[in-house]
């Protein structure tokens, strides 16, 4: 494998590594770059956050499940090129000495970046920015003090560097198969179904960091120019499966708001700026944020193998849990659903408000006409082994007044729709008690009732 990239402003090859090595690992054990922090070596913790740059701007990722090859052309900025190459402090690395942003300092690097990165990027939102760093000594109140502190701060040259350097340097010809367009990859992955694709990692990353497999032939994807489009069209956004979660979030925004806000819970900043919507739906998970809300919408599923197209509900390639209607050498090339939906609500019930796995996700889209129910899409995740309809819910609901009576009676056949599970995130009863609570709560969003736990005081 041949890999070449810019490492804190300086060229670097690396040659004859496995495919699926670890950025986090290399840095180590490599480069002696021991600022960037194993933690929980999954992508939760954010210790190990690294700043990357292309021709689309700097991003903060995680380095423990960010595999070499998806580094290839590009600039890597680790906490030791956070500061300046004649040893200046960042502003935020002034703040945070200032406000006492830090007591053991294990984290202390992953948040510097995340924040460095954060005030390049000129963005503010602060709680949201740091969601993926864990502190568990310092607490964050004196972290956001130093973000608030550094905002208006001048960007430090050396910060900039990499958009001008990525540009004119000259990578090559990766050793690891990293197809340029969805074509190659068609062709490739005809001969090699068995292979594993590489979108993001942050699911396939923890293959190797948690369970130690030797992944082989891979093929990398973040090079696949063509699926990482977004066009609006027909009352269609068409959404290539390379389309990360930031970007996508950024396009619903002001189309699909409640979408949009339970994709700024999708994990966190480094997760979403990894992650993308096609490997979102191909991994099967019964508990995705990506798929209820899609298949609430409407979504229609994209696939391709070799030359061949073919499209379907989203909500008919699920079939069990972790099997879904892919034939092999098929592949997910994209996402349509529409453009705009008023009365979509997803709802994300977990553990934690920040950075958590669902335990059950909601999504409902229910058009009312002159009082009464004209259509009904309601898809749960964490309710099945796959992410699945409410079709008696929908059934109780659509011909009928749009009542609280109504309501009631859908939530209560909502009982027929699933048997779900119990296991460390939640009960069985528990999320069935949810599942009908998120009916209700529904009704009275709907009627301009404030139901965000975020808007609620006493």
């Amino acid at each position: 494998m041949t890999v070449a990239f810019l490492l804190n402003g300086t060229p670097v090859r690396v040659e004859g590594e496995a495919p699926t090595r670890t950025l986090l690992d290399w840095l180590r054990a490599n480069q002696g770059l021991t600022g960037t922090k194993e933690g929980c070596n999954e992508g939760d913790c954010g210790a190990c956050t690294v700043m990357v740059t292309d021709a689309e701007g700097s991003r903060s990722l995680n380095a423990c499940i960010l595999f070499l090859p998806q580094l290839h052309g590009k600039a890597v900025r680790t906490v030791e090129g956070i500061s300046g190459p004649k040893g200046q402090m960042h502003p935020v690395q002034e703040a945070m000495v200032a406000h006492h942003g830090s007591q053991c300092g294990f984290c202390t690097p992953g948040f510097v970046v995340s924040m460095a990165v954060a005030h390049l990027n000129g963005a503010v939102d602060h709680d949201d920015q740091i969601a993926g760093n864990l502190c568990r000594c310092t607490g964050y109140a004196p972290i956001i003090r130093a973000a608030e502190a550094a905002k208006d701060a001048a960007i430090p040259a050396w910060m900039t560097e990499d958009r001008t350097a990525v540009a004119g340097f000259t990578a090559g010809e990766a050793g690891a198969f990293r197809p340029a367009d969805s074509d190659a990859l068609a062709d490739w992955y005809v001969k090699n179904p068995d292979a594993v694709l590489v979108a993001g990692a942050t699911d396939v990353g923890l293959w190797v960091t948690k369970q130690l497999r030797d992944l082989k032939p891979v093929a990398f994807l973040n090079g696949v120019k063509d699926l990482q489009g977004i066009e609006a069209r027909g009352g269609q956004l068409h959404v290539g499966a390379c389309v990360t979660i930031t970007d996508l979030r950024d396009a619903v925004a002001d189309r699909l708001p409640s979408f949009a806000e339970m994709l700024r819970r999708y994990a966190s900043t480094q997760v979403r700026n990894a992650a993308t919507i096609g490997g979102n739906i191909a991994n099967g998970s019964p508990i995705g944020d990506g798929p209820p809300a899609l298949i609430a919408l409407g979504a229609t599923l994209h696939l391709r193998r070799g030359d061949e197209m073919r499209s379907m509900a989203l909500e008919d390639f699920f079939i069990e849990y972790r099997k879904q209607d892919r034939k092999p050498g098929e592949f997910v090339a994209g996402i349509s659903f529409p453009e705009h939906a008023p009365e979509l609500r997803c709802y994300k019930i977990s553990k934690r408000f920040d950075q958590d796995i669902s335990a059950v996700c909601g999504c409902l889209n229910v058009t009312v006409e002159s009082g009464r129910v004209t259509g009904a899409r309601i898809a749960f995740g964490g309710m099945a082994g796959t992410p699945k309809r409410a079709a008696l819910a929908e059934a109780a609901l659509v011909g009928k007044p749009w009542t609280e009576a109504t309501v009631e009676a859908a939530a209560l056949a909502m009982s027929g729709d699933f048997t779900p599970m119990s296991d460390m995130r939640a009960s069985a009863g528990y999320r069935m008690q949810v599942a009908q609570n998120l009916m209700r709560r529904y009704f009275h969003d709907l009627n301009g009732v404030g139901v965000s736990v975020l808007e609620v005081t006493p």
